[in-house]
């Protein structure tokens, strides 16, 4: 009895042995660099590499950006101030069909030719 249960015992570690020989040689194939999902893995790793790259570049450009944006908004505030001060201003000129130290004010526009030396004529 004792026999048959060393034999069953060296047979079932031989198995497991086996079993574990195999499942070494799946595991290396499947941590392949070459095809298997360590190869995938080495990929996607590069792949997000790559995109922090791109977005640290692209975060860079959004800040200049926001600066520039920043800075020709308050430019484009400032002027609408001037021109809100210019219109507001145009309503102390005279209307079109008073005078203006007695001459007339013209209505439509006056143009001038001069010649290339500067004199008019």
């Amino acid at each position: 009895m004792e026999y048959i249960a060393d034999i069953l015992l060296v047979s079932g570690a031989l198995g497991a042995g086996f079993y574990c020989f195999v499942l070494s040689r799946r595991l290396s194939r499947f941590n392949d660099l070459e095809g298997g999902v360590g190869g995938a893995v080495a990929v996607l790793s590069m792949q997000v590499d790559d995109l922090k790259k791109t977005l640290e570049t692209a975060q860079n450009s959004a800040s200049a950006s926001e600066g520039s944006l920043k800075d020709l908004t308050s430019r484009a505030d400032d002027v609408a101030r001037r021109l809100e001060m210019l219109v507001a201003s145009m309503h102390d000129l005279p209307s079109g069909s008073e005078k203006t130290n007695g001459a007339p004010v013209a209505k439509e526009p006056f143009f001038v030719r001069h010649n290339q030396f500067g004199g008019g004529k």
